[in-house]
């Protein structure tokens, strides 16, 4: 059986390794990007948690401005308007574009029901002024974070007219300007209640998945116990130990404290993982050999592996310090009067007649279900993010 003799391929040009390594502009920028700025791009992928980033954004600059943005003080009464229902803003009158206005108020007593009946006086056109200042109307000066005076506002009233977009409740106030003002407490409770569960989540995370043995096991232990209790009647529980003697200020702090203490578990857990997972790589174990103290290598090099997932994670934890103060509010065992948060408002809403006759005072869980939903939106865009194995 004869052979076929073996044919050899010549290759006309020269082998050139360095062709093999050229990358486009593109493909240089996305291999030579950090791991910060490969999350940066996942993340503006991701559309709803773009939108939720910049909604909660605006969410809080209102917390900010929220009395500038406020048509009235927090606490300014229209005692000839009490459940005043919300007002229709239009902007053509008789088929003329006449910009944003709302009509005017009539008001009569309806002896039957004794009740107040309201009405749209169409003779009287009062049109909303924009960016004004000066104390021109009832309720139009306040003191900036209670610290400097000031008078201007982002939308006004007519001098002559009311502004009640979103209604009154029963002493007369804007319902508007309070949902507003509510914001700030409500949206500030989260940020520093999940500011000290991030402190002792990391804390005694890190120290249990660091260590392991028996401090793992105890802490393990002591997150079980936490976790097992049910959340809402164990926060209604210790809230109601709070004394009522107290200043608002001290039960805003006592609140967040209850509601961080009840949530760092998750997250401990978590860190705890992730560092039982790192802590036999060849970077730790140099860390160590080195000399590193067991703070400097959680701090500087373990915690860094994934602090992406802790923010990420983090952020999802902020709804349900939210809804935990809104619960405990709207049950009168959370903040109480004169503190306003999205959760005293709706305390009023308690009262099923007050509700069916009086529906807008309901609007406060409108803001509610908008920031938790973004929460958790964002919370999922940055996860995707965070993740080096999605694309």
């Amino acid at each position: 059986m004869s052979r076929r003799p073996v044919e050899h391929y010549v290759n006309p040009e020269p082998f050139n390794p360095h062709s093999v390594l050229e990358l486009t502009p593109e493909q240089e920028r996305y291999y030579m990007a950090s791991q910060w700025r490969l999350a940066w791009w996942k993340l503006k992928r991701h559309r709803l948690a773009v939108i939720s980033a910049s909604f909660l954004t605006l969410m809080y600059l209102v917390v900010i401005f929220a009395e500038a943005v406020a048509p009235y003080d927090l606490e300014e009464r229209h005692t000839r308007y009490l459940f005043a229902p919300p007002q229709e803003l239009h902007f053509f009158d008789d088929g003329e574009f006449v910009g944003p206005f709302v009509y005017g108020i009539e008001v009569s007593l309806d002896m039957e029901n004794l009740r107040w009946v309201y009405g749209e006086d169409r003779t009287q056109r009062h049109p909303l002024r924009f960016f004004c200042s000066g104390n021109d109307y009832p309720g139009a000066g306040y003191r900036f974070w209670g610290l400097v005076e000031g008078s201007f506002h982002l939308v006004c009233p007519s001098q002559d007219g009311q502004l009640f977009l979103l209604g009154t409740d029963r002493l007369g106030r804007d319902m508007l300007s309070r949902i507003i003002y509510g914001a700030r407490i409500s949206l500030t409770l989260g940020l520093i209640g999940i500011t000290i569960s991030f402190f002792l989540g990391i804390t005694i995370g890190g120290v249990a998945g660091y260590y392991g043995g028996m401090v793992d096991t105890v802490v393990q232990r002591v997150i079980e116990i936490i976790r097992s209790f049910p959340m809402l009647p164990l926060l209604m529980t210790l809230s109601a130990i709070l004394p009522v003697t107290w200043p608002p200020t001290l039960i805003f702090i006592g609140i967040t404290v209850l509601l961080a203490l009840l949530d760092w578990p998750g997250l401990a857990r978590a860190v705890r993982s992730k560092l039982l997972a790192l802590r036999e790589e060849d970077f730790c174990v140099a860390a160590q050999l080195m000399g590193a103290k067991p703070g400097r290598v959680i701090m500087k090099h373990l915690m860094p592996s994934f602090v992406s997932h802790l923010i990420a994670s983090a952020t999802l934890s902020i709804p349900t310090m939210i809804l935990g103060e809104t619960a405990l509010s709207f049950l009168g065992l959370g903040l109480r009067p004169p503190v306003t948060s999205w959760g005293v408002l709706l305390n009023e809403a308690q009262n099923i007649n007050y509700v069916v006759l009086y529906p807008w005072l309901l609007y406060p869980v409108i803001p509610v279900i908008l920031v938790v939903l973004a929460y958790q939106f964002l919370g999922d865009g940055l996860l995707d993010a965070a993740d080096p194995y999605k694309h």
